[in-house]
């Protein structure tokens, strides 16, 4: 008869012993998988994140934006004129360099314009290379070695079939409160690719501005907000080979439950600096 129980017990203990580890082996995969993801995402140019979109923003900025930023353009060298005019007595002091000058301007301005998502791609090219490079020395596999995972069985496998059923009951919300947090993290990384292809659907109209000194502030601070949006994926390299390592350096000791409830911990520390790196991004580029 007590034979009987203690197969089952044995059989009970070594059904939980295999739920706990496959939800453990879960929430490691989990945080590998999301990990690798956010660096592949980040380490993209708004061209090749997705081509589609990326045609339908430019050919909208192109047909749409770019003649508001001629008339603005316009306006704002016809101003310049005026202001020359008026500065040198109503040509009283007649010199032709000031139409020369002029001309200059304007031709400037033009050919920045019509060279918009040139010059805005071309700062997200270069962040994209500095993206590329950290990933190459960041160390971007946040999971746990063979070793880790043996002890972590053995540890497991010591354990009552009362605490193995907690263990396994906490192991399974764990890896819910993951999942939850790894649709929060894929909202960030997608919500500033977002916002990159909403600033530079409308890249034509600040750079218009370039052709006067006071009305240029739009578009150098346009461009500074440019350059954070996209420096911030630097950012975010470096929070997620911080959380790698974080990750990897853990120790799983005796108390599992502390040890996965510790990952979670980690995983929304992740979520908070991501919040974090916009904001950082634009007060270091001093972006408003």
């Amino acid at each position: 008869m007590f034979g009987i129980f203690d197969k089952i017990s044995e059989w009970l203990h070594d059904l939980l012993v295999e739920g706990v580890m496959t939800n453990l082996t879960g929430v490691f995969k989990l945080v590998q998988v999301e990990a690798t993801t956010i660096t592949s995402d980040v380490a993209q140019t708004p061209a090749s994140f997705s081509p589609t979109i990326f045609s339908m923003i430019k050919n909208i900025s192109e047909t749409v934006i770019m003649p508001i930023a001629g008339l603005i353009l316009t306006f704002i060298a016809c101003y310049e004129l005026i202001q020359l005019i008026i500065e040198h007595n109503n040509l009283a002091n007649f010199e032709t360099w000031i139409f020369m000058k002029w001309i200059i301007k304007t031709f400037i301005a033009v050919t920045i314009i019509t060279h918009t998502f040139d010059i805005t791609m071309a700062i997200f090219d270069v962040a994209q290379n500095v993206v590329a490079q950290a990933g190459g020395i960041i160390v971007t596999t946040a999971g746990v070695n063979t070793d880790q995972l043996t002890t972590l069985a053995q540890t497991v496998n010591a354990m009552s079939n009362g605490a193995l059923f907690g263990l396994y009951l906490q192991t399974g919300v764990v890896t819910i409160t993951l999942w939850v947090l790894s649709k929060i993290v894929f909202v960030i990384v997608y919500a500033r690719m977002i916002e990159i292809y909403l600033m530079t659907s409308l890249a034509p109209i600040p750079l218009a501005t370039f052709g006067n000194k006071e009305q240029s502030q739009i578009g150098q601070n346009y461009l500074r907000s440019l350059a954070a949006l996209a420096f911030q994926g630097f950012l975010i390299i470096v929070c997620v080979g911080i959380y790698a390592v974080l990750i990897k350096n853990m120790t799983f000791s005796s108390d599992v439950s502390d040890s996965i409830w510790g990952i979670v911990g980690y995983t929304v520390l992740l979520c908070f600096t991501l919040f974090k790196t916009g904001t950082l991004a634009k007060s270091i580029f001093s972006a408003h």
